[in-house]
């Protein structure tokens, strides 16, 4: 009987050991400070030219997703003389709500001196 009131009791231990780890980690997460969003954007555009070899000329949209937060930066991609014929493009971005680079895509490509097509026949 003894072995089974000891078992008992080491299991009924660990149970609480364990609640108590898991009460911890979920403190440790919450304690966590998430960036600001300014500290996104400064994530994001280092990151970006990390990656591509390019740098950031601006951001063009920003927002907070359920996934974490989506931008779309400017990225000079080809230099030219004159600089209104140098090629730009747009990368959308897609970080975890820590401000870590998930992933990332051109979803456009144009000349800088260019301004975009009008849409719906207007």
């Amino acid at each position: 009987m003894s072995n089974t009131k000891n078992t008992q009791e080491s299991q009924s231990s660990q149970k609480s050991q364990d609640s108590q780890n898991s009460s911890k980690t979920n403190d440790d997460r919450t304690a966590r400070k998430r960036p600001s969003p300014m500290e996104v954007l400064r994530q994001a555009r280092g990151q970006l030219a990390e990656l591509t070899g390019m740098e950031a000329e601006s951001v063009s949209s920003f927002e907070q997703t359920e996934e974490g937060w989506a931008l779309e930066v400017e990225v000079l991609e080809l230099e030219r003389v004159p600089d209104t014929m140098s090629l730009m493009a747009s990368y959308q971005v897609e970080l975890d709500p820590d401000g870590q680079l998930t992933g990332y895509r051109r979803v456009r490509r144009y000349e800088r001196g260019r301004s975009d097509a009008r849409r719906g026949g207007r």
